[in-house]
Formats: C-alpha cells, structure tokens, sequence
C-alpha cells in the first residue's frame, strides 16, 4: 500500500511540473517590474534619439487634428514646407522629451501591487504593459507634459504651429481641441507603449535569453 500511495505521489509531481515552478508573489512581482523597466529602457534608446519617432511609421506623430486630415489642401495653398517642418518638430520634440522622463516612467512601474503582477506573468504576452498603460498613463501622461512643454518652447514649436493654423484657418479648417503640448505627449506615450508591448514580446519569447536570470525564472514557465 506505502508503494502505491508513493508512486501516486511521485506521479502527480511529475505530471504538474508548472504548478511546482510557480513564482510567487515577491518573485513575480519583481519579475514584472524588471520587465517592464527593461522594456521601457530600451523603448527609450530606440526613440529617444534623432528619427527614434519620425523614422518609424509605426510611432511617426502625425499633425493634430484637422491639419492632418487637411494637410494636402494646405500644401497645394503653398504650405508644404511649413507642414513638414511642423511635423519635423512635433517628432522632435518626443524623441528629446521622452529619455527625460525616464525617472517618472520607473516611478510608476514601481507601484504595481503584488496580485497584479500574478495575474500579469500568467497573463498573454502584453498583459504587463497594457495593464501598465491601462493603471499609469494618465498619471504618467500629467507628469510627463511639463516636460514637453519645456523641450515644445525650446525648439519654438508654437511658432511653428501657428504659421500652420494660421492658414488652416483661412482654408476653413479648424484647430484642434486639446492643446499642442498635451496632443505631442499623448502620441508620444502611444509610441512608447507600442515599443514597450514588442520589448514584453520578446522577453516572454526568449525569458531565458535576457540579461537578468530573474526573467527566466518569473517568464520561463509561460511562453
């Protein structure tokens, strides 16, 4: 009877191999938030250069509103210079903001709670930075804009836009409700969430691949 109930036994354990190898909470939770801080880093490093936005046409921030649905009218008025350059701008003020926030973005990644970040591990291969962006991009995005604001006055965007609008006006059409700055940290929190959600990919593909031993660990039982 003793040899039965022992090879019963041994049969369940091997027949579970993922329920023995679940992290708990602590290791999944810091297992999370090394992902998520992996991924935005190296989000930052791709866009936070010269082109990281404009060059990309995944991540490219278009002009706001009514001046992009109109902008081919705009540059057959003359424009096209003036909507390129304002374009050129708006990029480049997300590609020199974004590396500057990098302190809230870290912030935020540290306030996930132990239970979400269960969920998360066992969650699909975006779960870690949709349930980010889902619980911190409007408290990220309120931070972040000073940040925009300054970097927009240093590289006189308003000057830029309203050579634009200005015209846009006369054509008929019409300005965008929200103003510039919070439209630029918008699309420019977009194009990091994007980057983050392929980085998490990539790190749930390969957990064992990565840097930090921590990752394979946490990731290594639910590709």
């Amino acid at each position: 009877m003793r040899d039965v109930i022992a090879m019963l036994c041994l049969g369940l354990s091997i027949a579970s191999p993922a329920v023995a190898a679940a992290p708990g909470n602590d290791a999944a939770t810091a297992g999370v938030k090394a992902a998520l801080e992996l991924g935005a880093d190296k989000a930052l490093a791709v866009l936070g250069r010269q082109d990281g936005y404009l060059g990309d046409p995944d991540v490219r921030i278009p002009l706001p509103g009514k001046l992009q649905k109109g902008r081919k009218l705009l540059d057959k008025l003359g424009m096209k210079k003036q909507t390129a350059a304002l374009e050129l701008t708006i990029n480049r003020v997300a590609e020199m903001a974004l590396p500057q926030a990098r302190q809230l973005i870290i912030d935020a990644i540290g306030r996930a709670s132990p239970e979400d970040a269960v969920a998360i591990v066992n969650g699909p291969q975006d779960a870690a930075t949709r349930y980010f962006r889902n619980t911190m991009a409007a408290p990220l995005a309120t931070a972040f804009q000073p940040i925009v604001a300054k970097v927009a006055a240093d590289l006189q965007l308003s000057r830029t836009y309203d050579a634009v609008a200005a015209k846009a006006r006369e054509a008929g059409l019409t300005d965008q409700d929200s103003s510039l700055d919070a439209y630029v940290t918008h699309k420019a929190l977009d194009g990091l969430f994007l980057m983050m959600t392929r980085e998490e990919a990539a790190i749930r593909e390969d957990p064992s691949g990565q840097a930090n031993p921590l990752l394979g660990e946490v990731f290594g039982g639910h590709r």
